[in-house]
Parts: structure tokens; sequence; C-alpha cells
């Protein structure tokens, strides 16, 4: 009886083992995802409570790639895409936003994790008269991608809107971030 409860247990084991194995993560809409997101972002720029100098529908916006949080230095394609989705759709809401490639012009301040604006951008801002910049991180985890991305005033660096937002691990988003994974070997 007890051998015929184990081979039981056994062989219950090995069926949920192949269903959790056969269970594949599916992506979600990326571009929805994106899209609530900036729309949060714009929502929360253009009536900051108790902030001044809210986003401005005539003054360009800057973006910038999305970066992996343990690398800032660099992007991938689901970086530069979901900072191309965010563009758009501000684009689509009557902003216009000049494309920032990212190389040196953002980084995270080591001792304090904090983003900040650095004096090249400051200066890349003040000459298109860009009136903030949207920028975003991401992290990678098992099976999900967290990501925050920020609406920044370029005047003083403040912090104008935010969300923070998680995307599961499905095929897609597996596949947009191979070349960090890559490169973080």
């Amino acid at each position: 009886m007890i051998r015929n409860m184990r081979n039981g247990i056994a062989v219950g084991l090995a069926a949920l083992t192949a269903v959790a194995c056969s269970r594949t993560v599916k992506d979600s809409d990326i571009i929805q995802e994106s899209y609530y997101a900036a729309e949060v972002l714009q929502s929360a720029a253009e009536s900051p409570k108790g902030v001044h100098g809210a986003l401005e529908r005539f003054r360009p916006l800057m973006m910038a790639s999305f970066v992996n949080i343990d690398n800032v230095q660099a992007s991938s394609t689901f970086g530069r895409m979901l900072a191309e989705q965010v563009g758009s759709y501000f684009t689509q809401h009557g902003y216009d936003v000049i494309e920032l490639k990212l190389r040196n012009d953002l980084f995270i301040k080591e001792e304090t994790g904090e983003l900040m604006l650095s004096r090249e951008l400051k200066d890349i801002t003040q000459q298109h008269d860009a009136q903030a910049v949207i920028v975003g991180t991401y992290a990678v985890a098992a099976d999900k991608v967290f990501v925050t991305a920020k609406v920044i005033r370029a005047l003083d660096g403040v912090i104008l809107g935010s969300y923070d937002y998680v995307l599961p691990m499905g095929p897609n988003t597996k596949a947009l971030l191979q070349n960090d994974r890559q490169k973080r070997r």
C-alpha cells in the first residue's frame, strides 16, 4: 500500500512537472503597455501637483532609449523599442519629440542610484529648447521584466511623472532582450 502511494505521488509529481514545463509565459501586448505608460506619464507631467513648469504641448520633448538598470551605458533592442513606442504616443498626442540616442548623456550615480542629468544633456536640451526628457530603465528577472519610465524636466532634473510596470518574459520579450544578455557575458 505504501509503495502504491509512493508510485502515485511520483506519477502525480511527474504530471505536475510536465504541465509546468509545457506552460510558456506569454508576451503581453508590448505596444499597448508602452502606450499606457506614456498616457500615465503625459497625464502626470501635464498637471503635476505642487510642481511649477508642467509639460507644454508647444515645446519639444527629447526621447532617450530605455536602459538596463545594471548597465546604463548601453541599451538593447527591447530598450530602444520601448522608447520608440513611448515617443510615438507623445507624437500622436501633439508633442514634438526629438530623438536622443543614448550614449553617455545619462548616468546613474552609483552611491545613490538616482537618475541624473549630465551637463551635456542640459546643453543638448537647451539647443533644442526641449522642456523635458523621457527616460526609462528596465530590470530583467527570471520570468518578468520590470520597467520604470520617467519624464524629467530638462531645466532642473525634477521628475514630472513616472510609471512602473511589469512585462512577462514571453518569447518576443526574450528575443528583444537577446543582444542585452550577450553584452553582459
